[in-house]
C-alpha cells in the first residue's frame, strides 16, 4: 500500500509540475473550453493508465507529449466538428516585436492561430511541439517519425503558413 501511494504522489507531482503541456494540447486541438475541459480530462486518465508502463529511462515530458498528443489526435478524429478555431495562448507562439502595434500583434496571432488550426492533425502537433522549443530529435521520439520527415514537414508547414498569410494580405490590403 506504501508504495502505491508513493506512485500516486509521484504521478500527481509530476502532472501538476508539467499540466503546461496538457493546457497546450487541449487548447490547440479544440475550439471550445468544454472540449477543452474533457480531453483534459481523457489525457490525464490516458496517462495515468499507463504510467505504471513509463519507462524512467526518458523524460517524462517526452513520454507525456506522446501520449497527450495521441489522445488529443484520436479525440480530434473522433469529433467531427472539431475544424474551427482553437485557442492558444500567447505563451505558444513567441511573436517577434517587428514594430507591429498590439493591434497588429493581436490580429497575426489570432491568424496563425487560426491557420495551424487547419492542419491536418499530426502537423498541429508538429508545430506545437516546435514552437514549444523542441528539438528535431524530441519531436521524432515523440511523434514516432524520423528525424528527416520532422524537418521536411516543418519546412513544409512553414510554407504553407507563409502562404496563408500572404494570400491573407493579398486579400485583405490588395498587395503583399
Amino acid at each position: 500500500m506504501v508504495t502505491s501511494k508513493i506512485n500516486n504522489q509521484a504521478f500527481i507531482n509530476l502532472i501538476q509540475e508539467n499540466k503546461r503541456i496538457i493546457y497546450k494540447i487541449c487548447n490547440s486541438y479544440c475550439p471550445n473550453k468544454n472540449e477543452q475541459d474533457d480531453l483534459a480530462q481523457e489525457i490525464v486518465y490516458e496517462l495515468w493508465k499507463s504510467y505504471k508502463n513509463f519507462d524512467t529511462n526518458y523524460k517524462f515530458t517526452t513520454w507525456m507529449y506522446r501520449v497527450s498528443l495521441n489522445v488529443a489526435i484520436s479525440f480530434y478524429r473522433k469529433s467531427k466538428k472539431a475544424v474551427g478555431t482553437t485557442v492558444l495562448d500567447e505563451t505558444l507562439l513567441n511573436v517577434e516585436d517587428l514594430g507591429e502595434s498590439s493591434v497588429e500583434k493581436e490580429n497575426n496571432f489570432t491568424l496563425m492561430h487560426g491557420f495551424i488550426a487547419e492542419l491536418k492533425a499530426i502537423d498541429k502537433s508538429i508545430m506545437l511541439l516546435y514552437l514549444d522549443d523542441k528539438s528535431y530529435k524530441e519531436i521524432a521520439g515523440i511523434t514516432g517519425i524520423t528525424e528527416t520527415n520532422v524537418a521536411s514537414r516543418i519546412n513544409r508547414i512553414k510554407s504553407i503558413l507563409k502562404n496563408q498569410f500572404s494570400k491573407h494580405n493579398t486579400n485583405t490590403y490588395g498587395t503583399k
